[in-house]
């Protein structure tokens, strides 16, 4: 096994509401505090990646936030004209209104194109080695895959020529485990973890991609023994709740129903728990991530995340 923060290209995925930008942003802060140069790059330029470290918000040019950390958004067209300038040498303030409509028109005819700009700024900047490790928000769950496939995909259609050989390095990075892997952020739900299940047998069966982990975020602790939860029954029986109610000066029927809801609220994510690592391959790190209870993410929250990455990692 490789150790996931010795690769060098991370894309993070999950079902909306998971905590995907969370588990990248903590990635991203783990990777910078171990020391490695580390870039955090937010596939949607609407997110809110800036949110997490309490900073302006992020753009395509690449800036320093914290030390050892660099922020981007991903920008399509930004992305084109930077390949343009590096490969066919024109200046990167060049007006590239015609190519860009010209690109427009090809990627609506041809899939993949798009993405490949994206994936294709990210490989590149793997290749260069401007950073140790490059972090990257990707799209959630339902569009990773057509990313991650791109290069395959445009590989198939051209044979020949600059566009396949500009694939076969992308194809080179993204195929190597060593190099390149994906986490999946999931919750102990129903949905998401169906989702998980369905995504990971899709980037099995239609990418190259190595799945490096499977974080689960909002874990529930566990807050009662067997002992106590068995304490709850006898309380809840009519001359004890008169009993606590008294000594409570309160109505005591919230508080006990507030607990019941925890033990019950646990023990059916753990069921969903319990499927997810049946439907994962063993070799694949399952790591969890505590429920916070925290109305807004910020620095701290980030630092919480990534301190409970790094206890699960054994770092």
């Amino acid at each position: 096994m490789v150790d996931l923060l010795d690769r060098r290209l991370i894309f993070v995925t999950g079902k909306g509401g998971v905590g995907k930008t969370t588990v990248a942003a903590a990635l991203a802060a783990l990777a910078a505090g171990r020391g490695r140069r580390t870039l955090v790059c937010e596939i949607d330029a609407k997110g809110n990646m800036a949110d997490f470290f309490e900073t302006a918000p992020t753009q395509f040019e690449e800036r320093p936030i914290a030390p050892n950390l660099w922020a981007m958004s991903m920008d399509t067209e930004a992305s084109l004209r930077q390949y343009l300038a590096l490969q066919l040498h024109l200046p990167v303030l060049a007006a590239i209104g015609p190519l860009a409509r010209m690109f427009d028109f090809v990627a609506s005819a041809a899939p993949g194109v798009r993405e490949i700009v994206t994936v294709g700024k990210l490989c590149w900047e793997v290749r260069e080695r401007h950073y140790d490790t490059v972090v990257v928000d990707a799209s959630a769950s339902g569009h990773i895959v057509s990313q991650l496939s791109a290069p395959q995909a445009i590989n198939q259609l051209v044979q020949v020529g600059l566009v396949r050989q500009q694939t076969g390095w992308m194809l080179d990075i993204l195929g190597d485990p060593a190099t390149t892997g994906l986490v999946a952020v999931a919750t102990p739900d129903e949905m998401p973890v169906s989702e998980t299940l369905e995504l990971v047998g899709r980037v099995r069966a239609e990418t190259n991609v190595d799945l490096a982990a499977v974080v689960v975020n909002r874990v529930l602790p566990e807050l009662f023994s067997r002992s106590e939860e068995a304490l709850f029954g006898r309380l809840e029986e009519p001359s004890a709740t008169a009993t606590l109610d008294a000594e409570l000066a309160s109505p005591s029927r919230p508080l006990l129903d507030a607990a019941r809801l925890m033990v019950t609220t646990r023990r059916s994510r753990t069921e969903h728990l319990e499927r997810l690592r049946a439907g994962t391959d063993p070799a694949v790190p399952l790591l969890y991530v505590p429920y916070l209870f925290i109305r807004s993410h910020g620095l701290r929250a980030t630092h919480q995340v990534a301190d409970a990455l790094a206890a699960e990692l054994g770092y």
